[in-house]
């Protein structure tokens, strides 16, 4: 008779263990369906024991996790609609001087003068149209349903291909670039569109902001697109990747700010990898391409 009571009272307080836990485990699952997400009050618990401790840490663990990428996506969306403004500022700039000069072509009765107005208007809209494609190239290069046609891709002729089509640039400056490759044979696991693309990014920057003409050298796996540049210290390596960075903080300069971001992206989605330094007035871009398997 003593057993079954002593057995009868352990049975009772299993129940009452378990009820209490279930009912412990029930309002946490009551908390987390109705809680707040936009408070910051955390779960607590009621009941003593270690697996109750880890389960309200490990709660409140990712509750601060989705907060904080909370945070960052508002970051990045306010920043990208200052970019935008930005950029849509840079755009209407050369648009209004363009009808400024076509207004003032139309009431121009001097022919050379007439003309002279014209030719302004067409480069401003030149600058526009280049804007335009940047944005263009941007979009395309950060498209994750974008296919790249990769295939071995021998780096030499496609970069030769780019100053080719740049020489009128280069021949204005009286500049000629110097081409440095250890290995001409050099072939990578590439989009030929795309690295086509980074190679006419980091020449037309090289051309956009140099001083001098541009130095690229190949060795091992890796390309360096390197030049001299009138202010070193205003550029930030750890920033010339980013989407709209420009060193001309007051905007006044030619470009968008996205050509090295385009370079990043597409690199990124060849395997390879982008690192920029500033050194003794040299400006210096390595682009580095995995290893063959």
């Amino acid at each position: 008779m003593a057993l079954a009571t002593c057995l009868g009272g352990l049975a009772v307080c299993a129940f009452v263990v378990l009820w209490l836990y279930g009912r412990e485990l029930c309002r946490m699952a009551r908390w987390l369906r109705y809680h707040d997400a936009a408070s910051n009050e955390r779960l607590t618990t009621e009941m003593p024991g270690p697996g109750f401790t880890a389960m309200a840490r490990a709660v409140n663990d990712a509750l601060d996790a989705a907060a904080a990428r909370q945070r960052q996506a508002a970051a990045e969306q306010r920043q990208f609609q200052s970019d935008l403004a930005s950029l849509s500022h840079d755009i209407r700039t050369p648009l209004m001087g363009a009808k400024g000069y076509v207004s003032l072509a139309a009431d121009e009765p001097d022919a050379a003068r007439r003309a002279h107005y014209l030719q302004a208007a067409e480069a401003r809209l030149g600058d526009m149209e280049g804007l335009l494609n940047s944005l263009f190239a941007y979009v395309q290069a950060v498209d994750a349903e974008r296919e790249l046609d990769l295939r071995p891709v021998a780096v030499l002729p496609v970069l030769a291909d780019v100053l080719m089509g740049q020489y009128p640039a280069f021949e204005a400056r009286g500049w000629e670039p110097e081409v440095r490759f250890e290995n001409e044979a050099f072939t990578v696991e590439a989009d030929p569109d795309a690295l086509a693309r980074i190679c006419e990014n980091l020449v037309g920057n090289a051309l956009r902001h140099g001083t001098e003409a541009p130095v690229i050298t190949q060795c091992g796996r890796t390309i360096m697109f390197a030049n001299a540049v009138v202010d070193g210290a205003a550029i930030d390596p750890a920033r010339l990747f980013e989407r709209f960075y420009r060193a001309d903080s007051t905007r006044t300069g030619a470009g968008a700010g996205l050509g090295l971001a385009v370079v990043a992206s597409l690199a990124e989605a060849l395997g390879a990898t982008c690192a920029a330094e500033v050194q003794n007035g040299r400006f210096a871009i390595a682009l580095t391409f995995p290893d063959v398997l």
